[in-house]
């Protein structure tokens, strides 16, 4: 009896020593912490799944768990990594949290900071889930740094990282040597043992409102409009008054007036998103309302081993025309040309059919000369010949109306009382003298549409920004008025701080006023000389290119107005008895 009690013990024992190897799953050892961004959630440990550890995915071999749905918890920050690329056109900085832009100065006429880290920039990677907090994965960067120039045209950084739930994500960064595009691929892949689905999210964020203690770096640094191309057209609002939108489109911006950062789907299923958050704003050290443009790209059920592939491209540089029309997605429309908008099959914006040319040539003359302001004084000889022909006429028909003053002045005595009988009398004598008396103002009605394309181009054009034309340094701050200004002209896009300029346009209209023919009432005459006063003060805030291009016209059409005055006396040669008298 004795042997049998025993012997049924062993069984008994044996028999759950084998059960316990073969059916009951060993409790799960405590889960470390995970590198993730400051202020970031990880999963809290559970009794039935364990969070994959944030290593190398060549680290994830064995199976794991189910997803029972954990609860977030607090996780300490991991170190920061780093990966800089310099280009002879910018310099960039990407962090290992989510891959975020920390830094982007362009190097164009002086360094710019597009971005500004905690406040203006590109926030990484994220993974969205329903009804779980967003994610930010910490990657691998490689290499630490990245330099291009000489033979090395284009390179590539990539990143390499997993969310605590089984999803790896690969990363590519290529950048190219002349270009301020950055085309990225991601690639999505499930190492769970169970289907999953999420989301995408590439966010670029930046404040509504900046503090006043945040000093802006250049001009344009701070965005002031949501722009987005969609169904082929363009649409613009302001960062105060954006409505929460997501939707198809071929690209969406954060804009100045001549700086953009621009977000370009280059592959199906993303969406352009635009919204407003509310949020700690770390460089300001308190709450804020900020703006977020994003992609997102809804990734399709992943079962275990599949994966997913997006492709995107940032532009983020000046607004300059051929860099944009390169991209080749129509983000040149992101510059506002101003006119009233035509129908798609006629072509855009009427404004932009004058302004592009005009800055197409003014690139040429660069090219060549290696200064703007010589630029616009060659385009302004080039208009000025170009209508030579026109300003023959003018002028043949000024001194013709002129000749017929004294017939007028009489006409205007006898019909003094009845304006209907003196205009069709007057006008009849113009048509048996074939006089036109319009005919005075063809040059200037000609130029006023290439002098507007001008003046749109030198408003949005970046290549005028702190474009030297005749810079004699930088006035002391201790100077009445002007002090700490830069002297004379250091930038076409600005206004003449001396008002030197604008002084000398006023004087030669004075002038070409005074060289041309009396025409009409004397006393209106008089009041034409008060126009170069009031165009001197219009022009006092324009750009400085507009009024130098303004100024060096008047000089070219009073040389022409001389040449052509002598070209008269010689073809009718005065009476030796006038001479005498």
């Amino acid at each position: 009896m004795e042997r049998r009690a025993i012997l049924a013990a062993v069984l008994m024992a044996g028999l759950l020593i084998a059960y316990q190897f073969l059916f009951v799953t060993p409790p799960p050892s405590p889960v470390k912490p995970q590198e993730k961004g400051e202020g970031r959630t990880a999963a809290a440990p559970d009794t039935t799944a364990t969070a994959p550890s944030m290593s190398p995915p060549a680290a994830i071999s064995a199976p794991l768990a189910p997803l029972p749905g954990p609860v977030p918890r607090e996780v300490s920050p991991a170190p920061e990594r780093t990966s800089v690329v310099e280009t002879p056109l910018y310099r960039a900085v990407f962090g290992s949290n989510g891959g975020e832009l920390k830094a982007w100065e362009l190097n164009y006429r002086g360094v710019k900071p597009m971005v500004v880290d905690g406040l203006l920039g590109f926030r990484g990677i994220e993974i969205d889930r329903a009804a779980m907090p967003m994610q930010m994965i910490s990657f691998a960067l490689s290499p630490q740094e990245l330099k291009l120039g000489g033979q090395t045209a284009e390179g590539v950084v990539r990143l390499t990282g997993v969310d605590r739930y089984g999803l790896e994500v690969l990363g590519t960064l290529r950048f190219h040597v002349d270009s301020y595009v950055v085309e990225q691929e991601i690639s999505v892949h499930n190492r769970h043992t169970v289907r999953q689905n999420a989301e995408v999210v590439l966010p670029w964020v930046a404040p509504v409102e900046w503090s006043k203690d945040t000093s802006e770096k250049f001009q344009g640094q701070r965005p002031v409009r949501v722009v987005r191309s969609a169904a082929g057209s363009v649409t613009r609002e302001d960062v105060h008054k954006l409505v929460a939108h997501t939707g198809d489109g071929q690209w969406i911006a954060l804009e100045s007036e001549w700086y953009v950062a621009a977000m370009i789907p280059q592959s199906p299923g993303w969406q352009l998103s635009e919204r407003k958050l509310e949020e700690r704003n770390e460089a300001q050290g308190k709450k804020g309302e900020m703006i977020e443009i994003a992609l997102r790209a809804a990734i399709p059920s992943l079962d275990p081993g599949q994966s997913w592939r997006g492709k995107v491209e940032y532009y983020i540089g000046p607004k300059e025309y051929t860099h944009l029309k390169a991209v080749g997605v129509g983000l040149e429309k992101s510059i506002y040309f101003g006119g009233f908008p035509l129908p798609q099959a006629y072509g855009g914006l009427p404004m932009e059919w004058l302004a592009v040319p005009i800055m197409a040539v003014l690139r040429v003359f660069h090219k060549y000369t290696g200064n703007y302001g010589a630029a616009i004084i060659l385009l302004t000889i080039i208009t000025k010949v170009l209508f030579f022909p026109l300003t023959i006429k003018s002028m043949t028909s000024m001194r013709a109306m002129q000749a017929l003053q004294p017939q007028i002045n009489a006409l205007r005595s006898k019909y003094k009382n009845d304006a209907q009988r003196l205009q069709r009398e007057t006008m009849e004598l113009y048509r048996a003298n074939r006089v036109n008396p319009l005919g005075g103002c063809l040059p200037m009605i000609v130029q006023i549409p290439i002098f507007y394309a001008l003046y749109v181009a030198l408003s949005v054009s970046v290549e005028m920004q702190n474009a030297r034309f005749i810079c004699f340094g930088h006035l002391p701050t201790w100077v009445p008025f002007l002090g700490g200004q830069d002297l004379w002209i250091c930038d076409l896009a600005a206004h003449d701080p001396t008002y030197l300029l604008p002084v000398l346009m006023g004087m030669s209209m004075f002038v070409q006023q005074k060289m041309q023919p009396v025409v009409g009432d004397p006393r209106q005459a008089k009041m034409m000389l008060f126009m170069p006063v009031l165009f001197t003060f219009m022009f006092l805030n324009l750009p400085s290119g507009l009024v130098l291009y303004w100024t060096v016209s008047n000089v070219l059409q009073i040389a022409q107005q001389k040449y052509m005055e002598r070209a008269s006396r010689r073809e009718k040669p005065v009476p030796r008895a006038l001479k005498k008298a």
